[in-house]
């Protein structure tokens, strides 16, 4: 695998950080900020919204540009917007900045899973794609506790300040080791948006990426009120709270290698499985809130049923539409996002109406429900487009 894939993955790591490390700070943030967790909360749905928007919209802007180029200057932006947030006077001008780097965020994701393909050939694609979003995961089990031990220690804007020196040390490693463009749309081929476009004209691409909106926001949606519902429900004690978010992220890792093993193979029935474990494991976890012993198991459960489906989610789009590899990858990232940002606001209005910390995860437990439905509808096409099965069926 060339060290440029690593590098890539690494810069996944240190921005991916910032993504989920909120999940550890709500509580500091709140407090120091003068709102609610709830709406402290919207900072990470905010965040997600701004990948929403800016990756198909950064995948097309700089669609033309060298990939290497854009690489760097998307973690240039990242890295001011962070800057920014840690000086920022109040919850306004943080909000923006979490939008800001977001957009940037967004549009490196796309184009760093982009590049990380075409650089492998087709048998190692799922393997490309399942260490590029490793770092996500490695962000999971390093970053976000150690955020959160930093802001125990010396308050939240030390995490943020964190993430961009981070984030610069992976800028520098993008300039040094992913390979520059011999032309413009990489590989020495200019790309269109036209026809990246046609390439996305597939009924069953956009299933897919409903399946990816669904499936992550089961996940995230118990994951950003992991810390809370840990402490006021489960009755954790807070010195425990990055230990059992890195254990949501070893099992996070667990899942991703085991399902970068099967995803080539078997995408499909990745998913099913995994969402089906994540629609149980949700729904025991609301059960058994206040079981210490079965809920830090339940924990790293939850990670492994989450990201096991990753690699065949961010894979499967690209075999589903190849004429588009940028796009589809973007497309893929706002998908992502559309989970990130609705999942968190569901798991806030069932906070807010009364049902306790605990009822995220029965949110969790409906959306992936909804995502083993869509599956299940994917398999019913791709069985009619082989021939298996006629397209319609006299009911």
């Amino acid at each position: 695998m060339p060290l440029a894939v690593y590098v890539l993955g690494l810069g996944i790591f240190t921005q991916g950080t910032s993504e989920f490390m909120l999940s550890g700070l709500l509580p500091g943030m709140a407090a120091d900020l003068g709102v609610s967790v709830p709406d402290a909360g919207l900072l990470i749905s905010a965040f997600a919204l701004g990948m929403v928007v800016g990756a198909p919209l950064l995948a097309v802007a700089t669609l033309r540009l060298p990939r290497r180029t854009t690489l760097v200057a998307l973690q240039a932006v990242f890295v001011a917007a962070h800057v920014v947030g840690a000086l920022a006077p109040g919850y306004a001008v943080l909000l923006v900045t979490r939008i800001l780097g977001a957009l940037a965020y967004a549009g490196f994701w796309g184009v760093a899973v982009a590049t990380a393909v075409a650089l492998v050939p087709a048998d190692a694609k799922s393997r490309a794609v399942a260490l590029v979003a490793g770092g996500l995961t490695l962000a999971t089990i390093v970053g976000v506790p150690a955020g959160t031990v930093l802001s125990g220690h010396a308050g939240w804007r030390a995490a943020f300040w964190a993430v961009a020196a981070a984030t610069a040390v992976g800028l520098v490693c993008t300039l040094l080791a992913v390979p520059a463009d011999r032309g413009p749309g990489g590989a020495g081929q200019a790309r269109s948006v036209r026809a990246e476009l046609r390439g996305m004209a597939r009924g069953a691409l956009w299933l897919s990426y409903a399946i990816t909106a669904c499936t992550f926001g089961a996940v995230i949606v118990t994951f950003s009120y992991l810390a809370p519902l840990l402490t006021d429900v489960t009755g954790v004690p807070d010195a425990w709270v990055p230990a059992l978010l890195a254990l949501f992220g070893a099992g996070g890792l667990l899942g991703l290698v085991v399902g970068g093993r099967t995803a080539h193979a078997r995408p499909l029935a990745t998913l099913g499985w995994g969402l089906g474990a994540l629609a149980v494991i949700s729904a025991l976890l609301a059960v058994a809130a206040h079981a210490t012993a079965l809920v830090v198991v339940l924990v790293l459960l939850l990670g492994a049923a989450g990201y096991v489906t990753n690699p065949a989610l961010q894979s499967r789009v690209f075999t589903l539409a190849p004429g588009a590899p940028t796009l589809v990858g973007a497309g893929n990232t706002a998908a992502f996002n559309v989970g990130n940002t609705l999942a968190p606001l569901l798991g806030g209005v069932a906070i807010d109406a009364g049902f306790g910390y605990a009822s995220v995860a029965w949110v969790g437990t409906g959306l992936a429900a909804a995502g083993l439905v869509g599956v299940v509808w994917a398999a019913r096409l791709e069985r009619a487009a082989r021939g298996f099965v006629p397209v319609l069926q006299n009911s």
